[in-house]
């Protein structure tokens, strides 16, 4: 364990450099310029008996009610038994600048009983974004990646069955309209709000743009944005192209991200400990419950009895005191990963670190 740790450790800091640059489009958005969600309700049919159960799930029989009076099919009250078809909710992001008549993905999700979508096809369902309006219709055969075998004594499920993907199944039938084009001034927001990263992105920008277009466009805003200034004989596609390609170095606060229920610990580059002395110890307490039979002797008046037997046992390990220092992020795993100690360990020694106030950087808990 603890050498598959350190090689770990090794292949993430080989990987990943400490001072690599960074494309500007890679770590920001353009403030307006951002994909719509749309949702939606229909029916899939063509399921093989893994439909809704009607009598469980009233919203699917009227739908199926409901669709076929559209198509001039007359039930006369008769309610019907099938199991071949499923109500489910349909999902989609709608990108920006789609156009008419492009296709986007949706995901389908059973909303009712529905045992398995496999095999299924969505048929027509209208998509709507938080206004109301219908922005795509969408309609396909479904492809699902989990399945569900059931015998009389048995069901072995693997993945998610009722839900599923339709690829491109999706045809935008209205525009969002855009306010990249509308204004000559536009707004950079960082997905990673810091100020050192915003002010490298003007310093890059402005050194560009006085070479390019002989003037400064950038100016920042505060630790979050960054405001251009599109230069005059440019469309805004094009400028936007020509400064996403600019590299900067992005800057991020000492941090270090604990999530306790998997166990997982990652740690900022400029993550720094103050000199500490730190010991770690397990004590385990077992605690073990059986029976005894006390049998009475040959003739004798004595009964039988079950008397209950306790055995408790204390174990704890060697706790060693350890000195951990760490200037920088690999002094730093080198120490922890001297102490021997499993990422549980780890954890509440970065805890206690931090109470003590000798970490530099800010913990975050999931």
């Amino acid at each position: 364990m603890r050498r598959g740790f350190l090689v770990l450790v090794g292949l993430l800091l080989t990987v990943l450099p400490a001072h690599a640059g960074t494309r500007i489009k890679d770590i920001i958005s353009v403030k307006g310029v951002r994909a719509n969600q749309l949702v939606g309700y229909g029916l899939v049919i063509g399921l093989n008996g893994t439909g809704d159960s009607l009598r469980n799930s009233p919203f699917t029989e009227q739908s199926i009610q409901s669709m076929l009076d559209r198509m001039g099919v007359n039930l006369n009250s008769a309610r019907p038994r099938s199991k071949n078809v499923a109500g489910v909710i349909v999902t989609a992001e709608l990108p920006a600048f789609s156009g008419k008549g492009s296709r986007i993905d949706v995901t389908v999700s059973s909303l009712g009983d529905a045992t398995s979508l496999q095999g299924g096809t969505l048929i027509m369902t209208p998509l709507s974004a938080a206004d109301n309006e219908i922005y795509a219709v969408a309609q396909g055969p479904i492809a699902v990646t989990g399945f569900a075998v059931q015998g009389r004594a048995e069901t072995l499920t693997q993945g998610v069955p009722t839900a599923g993907r339709v690829a491109n199944g999706a045809l935008v039938e209205r525009e969002v309209p855009g306010p990249l084009a509308e204004s000559d001034r536009m707004e950079l927001v960082l997905r990673n709000p810091d100020f050192g990263t915003a002010i490298a992105m003007v310093d890059a920008i402005n050194k560009y743009s006085a070479e390019r277009f002989g003037q400064r466009v950038a100016r920042e805003k505060d630790l979050n944005s960054v405001e251009l200034k599109r230069p005059a004989g440019i469309g805004p596609a094009r400028f936007m192209a020509e400064i996403g390609d600019l590299v900067v170095q992005a800057d991020a606060p000492a941090r270090v991200v604990i999530d306790e229920r998997t166990g997982t610990i990652v740690i900022g580059r400029d993550v720094q400990v103050s000199t500490v002395a730190v010991t770690h110890g397990n004590l385990t307490v077992r605690v073990t419950e059986s029976a005894q039979v006390s049998q009475p002797e040959a003739f004798s008046e004595g009964e039988t009895v079950v008397v209950p037997e306790t055995a408790v046992g204390a174990q704890q390990q060697d706790a060693n005191i350890a000195i951990v220092k760490g200037t920088n992020l690999q002094v730093l795993v080198n120490g922890l990963n001297q102490m021997g100690l499993k990422p549980n360990g780890i954890i509440a020694i970065l805890q206690a670190i931090k109470s003590a106030g000798a970490l530099q950087a800010e913990l975050v808990v999931q």
